[in-house]
């Protein structure tokens, strides 16, 4: 492949990186769209008090006026009974991974859902467990050479986890029937994607040999649950990969005032990973929101600028159900536990300006070589996250309030010329005339040409 050049400003330097990929990887499929998208993940049990598909499927004309284009769902396969947490159990303990939990509805339920998602629009990814099951997954009586042993022959617990085992990738044949299941759901349901959970605790060559099979029914788009700083390998196989290291760090950067530089550094190193695959930003998911707190709890006054940051960065966004209200409760995982919804979405006009401008300016398509993406100098860089990217003649500008104080600043940067025109506010603005910003705790600004 080419070599992609992908230049960095911070403050007054530029840092340069240069990657050289020898063959060609995997998310080199035609999915245009995939650079475009947004992905919002569905809780079913959660979102509604009937917890079914078809109480969903209600819900996604107003998605699509949101300006939402995928749609993920946490996993739709049936929950073991054996050793489950909770009285509902957790729904990435399967006991079968070509069935549908009877909680959701039934299988002709979800391929409604699916077909009325794809005449609105929407592309569907589902979630995909392929490290463990439950303990009574048909899988441990008809298979049970497919799971990790002990040395008592008793089947192995997943890490920290109690109501899940391991399966063992060293055995073909499992492999072969995981890579049929995934099949399954394509073909049966004509899905356009997976979500794969812990994707990095399964063997790299595992995702090498099952993405290029299950595709030979259609190409689909690969969301993987690892970090490619960490797991670099991954990222030759999967579209989309999560951005864990900025969410803890940004998450400390409030929390305990830790530098802003800190992540200005850290946004260096995803982009030196280069535009083979995207990270996804976000500031709520399901764990996130059930163990470590809602996005108000982990980021408080720059919430607001951390999802303009999600939505507008080099990646593709990801939102949680119920952010769009905001939810600001966090939701029982092994309980029932509905959003409490009410008649107002607060947040709904915030994230369709964000989520039509993603899918609409140039300038900010995801892993796109084309597309420049420049960290701004600002009279207050340690307060200030600003950034500019660019795509021929197309540009956004972003500017944001990560501090807890109010702050008067000037952009000190002649990358930045000419009028843009502010997308929240409406207005013209041309910084010829002059630069200079004054911020309240919480506000943002994104400007486009």
């Amino acid at each position: 492949m080419k070599k992609l050049i992908l230049l960095a400003v911070i403050g007054l330097g530029i840092v340069s990186c240069t990657t050289q990929n020898t063959k060609k990887n995997m998310t080199d499929l035609p999915k245009d769209w995939k650079h475009n998208t947004n992905i919002y993940e569905v809780n079913v049990r959660q979102y509604t008090q009937e917890g079914t598909f078809k109480a969903f499927e209600k819900e996604m004309p107003r998605l699509k006026s949101m300006g939402v284009k995928t749609l993920w769902f946490m996993p739709i396969t049936p929950i073991a009974q054996e050793n489950k947490k909770g009285s509902m159990g957790s729904p990435y303990a399967a006991s079968d991974y070509t069935s549908i939990n009877p909680e959701f509805g039934t299988l002709d339920d979800f391929k409604h859902m699916v077909n009325e998602a794809h005449r609105l629009g929407f592309k569907v990814i589902i979630d995909w467990v392929a490290n463990h099951t439950g303990w009574d997954h048909v899988w441990t009586k008809t298979h049970p050479e497919f799971y990790l042993k002990d040395a008592d022959g008793s089947f192995h617990k997943a890490s920290g986890m109690d109501d899940i085992i391991e399966l063992d990738y060293k055995n073909q044949e499992m492999r072969l029937a995981m890579i049929d299941a995934m099949k399954y759901w394509v073909k049966e349901t004509n899905i356009d994607g997976f979500r794969c959970d812990l994707a990095s605790w399964v063997e790299v060559d595992f995702w090498e040999q099952a993405r290029p099979e299950v595709e030979k029914v259609k190409p689909l788009f690969w969301l993987g649950e690892f970090d490619e700083i960490e797991s670099p390998e991954y990222g030759k196989v999967f579209d989309a990969s999560y951005s864990w290291k900025w969410m803890h760090k940004s998450a400390d950067y409030y929390k305990k005032n830790e530098p802003l530089q800190g992540l200005k550094d850290l946004l260096v190193q995803y982009s030196n990973i280069g535009d083979g695959s995207m990270r996804a930003w976000f500031t709520s998911n399901h764990d996130e929101n059930s163990w470590n707190g809602t996005e108000y709890e982990k980021y408080g006054v720059t919430t607001k600028p951390m999802a303009v940051f999600s939505a507008t960065w080099n990646g593709v966004p990801l939102l949680y159900s119920g952010q769009e209200l905001p939810n600001m409760k966090r939701l029982e995982f092994f309980e029932k536990d509905v959003i409490k919804w009410t008649n107002t979405y607060q947040n709904a006009d915030f994230y369709r300006t964000l989520l039509n401008l993603k899918a609409s300016n140039p300038a900010l398509r995801g892993g796109d070589k084309n597309v420049g993406t420049h960290l701004l100098n600002t009279s207050a860089n340690d307060k200030i996250l600003a950034y500019l990217r660019k795509n021929g003649k197309d540009e956004v500008l972003v500017v944001l309030n990560m501090s807890k104080e109010a702050v008067n600043f000037n952009i000190e940067d002649q990358n930045v010329s000419g009028t843009f025109r502010n997308v929240f506010e409406k207005v013209n603005r041309n910084f010829d005339n002059g630069k200079n910003f004054s911020f309240k705790p919480g506000d943002y600004a994104v400007f486009e040409k």
